[in-house]
Order: C-alpha cells, then structure tokens, then sequence
C-alpha cells in the first residue's frame, strides 16, 4: 500500500521559511511524479509545486518565486522548501504521487496526511 508522510509544518512568523518533506513508500519512487497541494479552511484544495520523474519542476504562481520543489530519490523524499512566507500560506499542506508523465491539471493519485503550516502576521 502506498504510503506518504509529510513533516516539517509548523507555527512561522511572517517572513520566515519552512521545509517540509514526504517520504514515500509502497511505490516505485523514481518512475513518479510528486508534488504538493495546501487546502486553507474553506477552501478548495490548490496545486503548489510538482516535480516529475525526470526532474522538470513547476510552481503555482501563488508561491512562484519563494518556494522550491526537490527530490532525493536515495531517500524516497520529495521536499518543499517555502521562504518568505504569508498569513496567505497558513493552510495544510498535503504530498501526492501519481505517475511520472500524468496531469496535473486534476487531483488524483495518492495522497500523504498533510501536515499544517500556520504563518503568523
């Protein structure tokens, strides 16, 4: 069974940075695609960042700029290292996995448990 658990959110002030990183199992890391997504309460869940099987990486315009997608296929990670961040970014944060080459255009795939980033003003 596939497994995804993300760590590393937390409580930040304005400004400050974050590193959260998933660690996969039950799948074949390296033939995946991986990405993140926040959901805000009362929200609709929203694509962050991806990262292909290859490497190509891409960012939300939302988060554009202050936050980069990696990789580390010895370890089965995927990281998102946030900087600069803003009350707008307090949300959870959820890993997803799905097929190197799929969409991203939908959510689909599987999923981590999220983990919770609350950006203080």
């Amino acid at each position: 069974q596939v497994q995804l658990v993300e760590s590393g959110g937390g409580l930040v002030q304005a400004g400050g940075s974050l590193r959260l990183a998933c660690v996969a199992s039950g799948l074949t890391f390296t033939i995946n695609d991986m990405g993140w997504y926040r959901q805000a309460p009362g929200k609709q869940r929203e694509l962050v960042a991806f990262i292909r099987s290859g490497g190509s990486t891409y960012y939300a315009s939302s988060m554009k700029g202050r936050v980069t997608i990696s990789r580390d296929n010895a370890k089965n990670t995927v990281y998102l290292q946030m900087n600069s961040l803003k009350p707008e970014d307090t949300a959870v944060y959820y890993c997803n996995a799905r097929p190197g080459g799929s969409s991203w255009t939908f959510p689909f795939g599987s999923w981590g448990q999220g983990t919770q980033v609350t950006v203080s003003s």
